[in-house]
């Protein structure tokens, strides 16, 4: 066990290295292509004396950072538990659980699913706040279906089931506002949107599917450490493929 761990150690290590690099070549290379993020708000219209709804500029977010953001934020996770956090890491690995996955997750695969969500029309600070937050608690979901599991005999699938709900609705969420501006006659989306909403619906749903087949101890699966590495793999194409599909789409120079 001790070679495994080893080997899952170096494997972090690349995996840190490949997200550093990518996030480093992202804030480098990319345009100052920004997005709007807007404000809603009621305010009275004194010729009716009613209140009716009014939207604002709040700010002008770049994508370039915003995008290299979740690969960085993968690269210091990666390097946490490869070097200083690495018996902590190794230890819980054991135990069938990573909380630094879900953790990181958390946080890096909302601001994925933000930077989706602006693309395909939603720039409301508050719907972008609550999309943060409904796809974070999902992924905690996660880490809450490993915590559950180590004290029960049989598999509990309640935190998944959860876990899918809050995922499901996030996505709804999107795909709403996405279908809400194609009904207007003049809005039409760029192609890379739509290639990346289809992208990335199937690899957040893979990332279900890995731990479905971890708990369900189907083939390699059986041995927690194999979806622990599919967990890293997915990690760093799903991040990979949106940042340059954001960077072939907007961010690359003129």
């Amino acid at each position: 066990m001790d070679s495994v761990y080893k080997k899952l150690r170096i494997y972090n290590i690349v995996m840190g290295v490949l997200h550093l690099v990518q996030g480093i070549f992202m804030l480098a290379l990319s345009n100052d292509s920004a997005l709007i993020i807007t404000r809603n708000y009621v305010t009275l219209d004194r010729d009716i004396m009613k209140l009716v709804p009014a939207t604002e500029n709040l700010m002008s977010l770049r994508m370039g950072p915003f995008v290299a953001s979740f690969l960085l934020m993968s690269a210091i996770a990666h390097f946490t538990v490869s070097t200083f956090g690495f018996k902590w890491y190794a230890r819980n690995l054991a135990k069938g659980i990573n909380y630094a996955r879900w953790y990181e997750y958390s946080v890096s695969s909302s601001v994925m699913i933000v930077a989706i969500a602006l693309f395909s029309g939603m720039t409301d600070i508050v719907s972008l706040m609550l999309l943060f937050t409904v796809n974070g608690i999902m992924n905690l979901f996660g880490l809450m279906m490993e915590l559950h599991n180590q004290t029960t005999e049989r598999t509990d699938w309640t935190a998944f089931i959860y876990g899918c709900i809050a995922g499901a609705v996030a996505w709804i969420a999107v795909f709403t506002y996405l279908f809400t501006s194609l009904g207007k006659a003049d809005v039409q989306f760029p192609s890379f949107v739509y290639a990346i909403l289809i992208t990335f619906l199937v690899f957040f749903n893979s990332f279900a599917i890995n731990m479905f087949l971890q708990y369900k101890k189907i083939g390699p699966w059986k041995n927690y450490l194999f979806g622990e590495s599919m967990y890293v793999l997915l990690s760093l194409v799903a991040k990979s493929v949106l940042a340059w599909q954001v960077f072939a789409g907007t961010l690359r120079p003129v």
